[in-house]
């Protein structure tokens, strides 16, 4: 009998060193009757901790309901610095992050549910911390600011910090329906900020990473637009202007029913012609800044096959149809030379005497 209870004491004690308690229960507060610990046997810290926590978590309770807001903060530390494993702990984390969104200090709220994530990722209220954390970023994003000196002075607004704020939901969730929201968000700050790279980088992620989201539309339509505004004309480089309708197109072929076909189809339009008219400008220099009407032929082809249909495409069979007298003969001449031209002779082989 002896040695059977003592097993038992020993299997308890084992179950409450390596099962956390907070994960078999959950925590209920009533106003009448405090906090309630319900589901689980090992629901509670057991003994004389569990007595302190519980009443630390009701004087803090009390206080927050009383309005005493730093009593309460001072009170949840407690319980989170010295009870933090038991059931107690997120809660106690989860309360001061509530204070502190009713308080607008956003970074501390924020913070307070990045320990949550950090220590309890089995916390119940999951969800809802990565919903908070998910308002919390749009609030400072939309130009929310903390009130300094008792709530009658507004802070500065830090719209750049927003970006931080997103990156950590999309890192902590991300198959939540959180996750791609807060990349569209990036990207729009990003856009906002100037920072054009850093946009096109977070709606790469949204496109390959959610494919099947109804934010994935917009994503490549904003990809296209991005990639547009990095066009400085048909004078330079037209990386930008392929990747742009490479996206246009993918977003016609991927979406036809969408209702921004026809933004997609004036986009697409749009960055056709810059290149086509890229390669019109290349065909004008060598037409008439070098009268190498062979070279201009070359470029006048290219602008035709990028747009086929367009006024550009036009323009350059007319020049091809201009040039075509001088083409001909500086074809012919061409022709004339390379025939002219002789095979190498062989290299004579050099004979060694050796008397």
């Amino acid at each position: 009998m002896r040695h059977s209870r003592l097993l038992r004491t020993l299997g308890l004690l084992l179950i409450t060193l390596f099962v956390p308690a907070w994960l078999h229960a959950g925590l209920v507060w009533t106003p009448g009757t405090g906090w309630q610990v319900e589901g689980g046997a090992l629901a509670a810290v057991a003994g004389e901790q569990g007595r302190n926590a519980l009443d630390l978590m009701n004087r803090a309770r009390a206080a927050e309901e009383d309005g005493s807001y730093r009593r309460a903060l001072r009170l949840y530390k407690r319980v989170a610095r010295d009870y933090g494993k038991s059931i107690y702990g997120p809660e106690a984390y989860y309360r001061s992050a509530q204070i502190r969104l009713a308080q607008r200090d956003y970074r501390r709220a924020f913070d307070a549910y990045q320990q949550i994530v950090g220590l309890y990722p089995n916390y119940e209220k999951f969800n809802e911390v990565i919903a908070d954390q998910y308002r919390i970023a749009s609030a400072i994003a939309d130009g929310a600011r903390r009130r300094w000196l008792w709530g009658m002075l507004p802070g500065f607004a830090k719209r750049e910090s927003a970006i931080m704020y997103y990156e950590y939901v999309v890192a902590n969730a991300p198959y939540s329906d959180y996750a791609p929201l807060a990349l569209m968000r990036i990207a729009q700050l990003h856009k906002r900020f100037r920072n054009k790279i850093e946009a096109i980088d977070a709606l790469d992620r949204m496109i390959n990473f959610y494919p099947t989201s109804i934010l994935t539309p917009d994503a490549y339509l904003r990809m296209a637009d991005v990639h547009a505004s990095l066009v400085d004309g048909p004078e330079y480089d037209q990386f930008s202007a392929k990747e742009s309708s490479t996206y246009y197109q993918d977003y016609l072929i991927l979406f036809p029913k969408d209702p921004n076909v026809g933004k997609a189809e004036t986009g697409l339009d749009a960055m056709k012609t810059e290149f086509a008219m890229s390669k019109m400008k290349l065909a004008e220099f060598y037409h008439y800044k070098r009268h190498n009407y062979i070279a201009a032929k070359v470029f006048y082809n290219e602008a035709i096959t990028i747009y086929p249909d367009s006024a550009v495409a036009l323009t350059a069979r007319e020049r091809l149809d201009k040039i075509a007298p001088k083409l001909a003969e500086q074809e012919a001449a061409a022709a004339a030379r390379a025939n002219r031209i002789e095979p190498p002779k062989p290299k004579k082989k050099k004979v060694l005497w050796l008397f």
